[in-house]
């Protein structure tokens, strides 16, 4: 720009002369400042200058300085100025319009810092007063129509990525004025002239989701947060109902990325640690609380990528097809919307950070579900702090989501479709090693089940985690019925989700006192109980042979001992009034077939043993003795045992994704604080390009 020589003189306002010369910055600086000062002082710096505006928007932003403005106002400051800020957002919008990219990048920054700056007084409840004291009533309504449309322009046009991310930053800058999402009444402008079209397309390019992808998820993401407990939003609708196949693979190919930098950046730092065992007690001692804060602040930055993931599986049964699709790491998740047939494939995942490290051979296919079993391993071993409570929380959710859908089951347990699935666990006692990967392909419903297995192990603690544990076992449940509706016979070995299962209780039976006090341990029997009841009265159409079967039995009647003292427990609490007899009573009769298992083969056993004068037996003469007496064994049929409550956000999850919201605005907030620093990028695209 060139130097400006004009002046300007205004109520008494002292002259903005720009001198030429070594103090000619500091002297621009100055200008700007003091036009501020005449807009927060109730003056008009634009009369008498019919070139202000065009050379206001030339001149650099101090974002900073309009902020602290609006903190020096109080309540009948803000009105007696509302004048000057309704035409200075009105002529920022207006200039949006112009091809110059400097006024373009001012404009929004000027906004960005209004919407801030007022934002952050207290107006009771974020209400029309501040629309009306930012735009005005009566022209609020096109003039912030015109904004979205300058927005979709600017998302949509042959543009530079640099003002894409910007203009997609302000969005972010929008949405994040409250605390609360539901009470920023200007998003009601957002929902009725659309950015939606705008960010699917972004997702369905191959080249620009690559650098605009998280941003382009993040705003959708939060934009289907506003009121979606109140009234319709159409971004709600619009996600709902998408079959875009590109876009639906980009939204996934973004959650893939940030999760497989997650993942990789923990096994780099486990593979660290497993140096010699001075070295690591050094680095573990000085980087203690160092790597602790860091990581709770990873965990927490996944919030809203697992909310993105959320969203699109809770919303949009499409998305199973994307969360499945196979691919490798070296190659296109999706072929580019229009291939050029005479250049060089180049891979979408154009990304350093996506070299794996050997962490999946490079031939070895992967996609996003393989990608989030892992995550979620990593998170949910530690849920002590409540960041990483909240975000094991959602794996769960999003886990349970999964675990009920036909379809995502049916893609699950294909036989065709084999992953090898890298699973972290926690470092315990009685094992060394911190990651299992099984060598052999399997179906995806192998890891998952090897999960909750895991999970269950992990966790007996004091600080039970009974809602992450109720979270676990309804999706084994889940896929025991889904199993049970479509005899599938699955290989797996189920004895570990057995013995698992009767871990679990042994641990609430040796800690009643503790946590009967807390919890209802007899709802978490009940679901243990009855996963067991599933397999017995069921297990002959989904098991994968009678041997399993078998085993079945053997293990309860090995375990007797656990189970009769379960009974003699929830007998107990049956006696006397109090918060548990009606789940206690509950318990005793979803017991009854395992209890008739135990009284029926018992004695035949014992009998068998003293026959051979046998002090004790092995398990395949225990197996001969329980195949020889199946006929005589009368069970209870139980209804519904291959039933279960769908999952349901609203009203039992409505206030912990409140509060998750809450925290990734927070977050976003932040980190979208200043957009002056994207400034010389979008500039030097611009001056690249011409």
């Amino acid at each position: 720009m060139s130097q400006d020589s004009t002046q300007y003189d205004g109520q008494g306002k002292k002259s903005l002369l720009l001198r030429k010369g070594s103090n000619s910055r500091m002297a621009l600086k100055e200008k700007i400042v003091q036009i501020y000062e005449a807009f927060f002082q109730g003056e008009d710096p634009s009369a008498g200058n019919p070139n202000f505006w065009d050379e206001l928007f030339l001149l650099k932003v101090n974002s900073s300085f309009i902020e602290n403005e609006f903190e020096k106002l109080t309540g009948e400051g803000l009105l007696a100025l509302k004048e000057n800020f309704n035409q200075l957002f009105y002529k920022c919008v207006e200039s949006l319009k112009q091809d110059n990219p400097i006024r373009v990048v001012n404009s929004i920054q000027t906004l960005s810092a209004l919407i801030k700056g007022i934002y952050k007084k207290n107006l009771g409840d974020y209400g029309f007063d501040v629309i009306n004291i930012l735009i005005g009533f009566d022209s609020a309504e096109l003039i912030m129509q015109n904004l979205v449309e300058s927005l979709n322009s600017y998302l949509t046009g042959e543009y530079p990525n640099s003002l894409k991310h910007l203009m997609l930053n302000f969005i972010l800058v929008l949405a994040t004025a409250t605390d609360n999402i539901s009470q920023n009444t200007l998003l009601e402008y957002i929902l009725i002239n659309s950015v939606y079209e705008s960010i699917i397309q972004i997702l369905g390019n191959s080249t620009q989701r690559q650098t605009l992808g998280h941003d382009a998820v993040l705003v959708l993401t939060l934009l289907v947060q506003y009121r979606k407990y109140e009234s319709a939003n159409p971004y709600i609708f619009k996600l709902s109902i998408l079959d875009d196949e590109l876009a639906l693979t980009g939204y996934a190919q973004v959650v893939f990325i940030a999760l497989s930098d997650f993942n990789r950046d923990y096994q780099s730092k486990n593979e660290e640690n497993q140096g010699g065992w001075l070295s690591s007690f050094a680095t573990m001692v000085g980087n203690m609380f160092v790597a602790e804060e860091k990581q709770v602040a990873a965990v927490r930055a996944n919030d809203s990528i697992l909310l993105a993931l959320y969203e699109a599986l809770h919303l949009n049964r499409n998305f199973i097809t994307a969360l499945t699709h196979s691919h490798t790491p070296s190659t296109p998740a999706t072929p580019p919307a229009s291939p050029d047939p005479t250049s060089s494939p180049v891979p979408d995942l154009q990304n350093p950070k996506l070299d794996f490290n050997n962490t999946e051979p490079a031939s070895q296919p992967t996609n996003l579900l393989v990608t989030f079993l892992e995550y979620s391993s990593i998170v949910m071993q530690d849920t002590k702090d409540e960041t990483r409570y909240n975000n094991a929380k959602l794996c769960l959710v999003i886990l349970t989501c999964i675990a009920e859908d036909q379809y995502a089951n049916s893609l699950m347990h294909d036989v065709n479709m084999n992953f090898q699935v890298l699973l972290h666990r926690m470092p315990m006692r009685h094992r060394k090693s911190r990651t299992e990967r099984c060598l052999q392909s399997r179906p995806l419903v192998c890891a998952f089940l090897d999960l909750m297995v895991e999970f269950v192990m992990s966790h007996m603690m004091k600080a039970f985690p009974i809602e992450l544990y109720l979270r676990c076992l309804g999706i084994v449940h889940r896929i025991l019925c889904y199993q049970k509706k479509c005899r599938v016979r699955l290989q797996y070995p189920w004895k570990e989700l057995w013995t698992a299962l009767i871990n679990l209780l042994k641990f609430i039976l040796s800690h009643e006192s503790h946590l009967v006090k807390k919890h209802n341990v007899f709802h978490v029997a009940s679901k243990i109980v009855n996963i067991f009841n599933l397999f017995i009265t069921y297990g002959d159409t989904f098991l994968p042979n009678p041997t399993s079967y078998d085993e079945l039995y053997y293990e309860i009647i090995r375990m007797h001992q656990v189970f009769d003292n379960l009974y003699s427990m929830a007998l107990r609490y049956t006696t006397v009034e109090g918060d548990n007899k009606d789940s206690a009573a509950r318990l005793t009769n979803h017991l009854v077939n395992i209890r008739a298992i135990i009284n029926h083969f018992s004695p035949k056993v014992d009998s068998w043993s003293a026959a051979n004068h046998l002090s004790s037996l092995t398990e395949e003469q225990v197996l001969d003795v329980v195949r020889a007496n199946y006929d005589t064994l009368t069970l209870k049929l139980q209804d519904s045992l291959d039933q279960f409550e769908r999952y349901s956000e609203k009203p039992r999850e409505s206030s912990f994704f409140t509060q998750l919201v809450r925290s990734i605005i927070s977050g976003v907030r932040r980190s979208v604080s200043n957009l002056t620093l994207q400034q010389q990028d979008v500039l030097h695209d611009f001056t690249t390009i011409s």
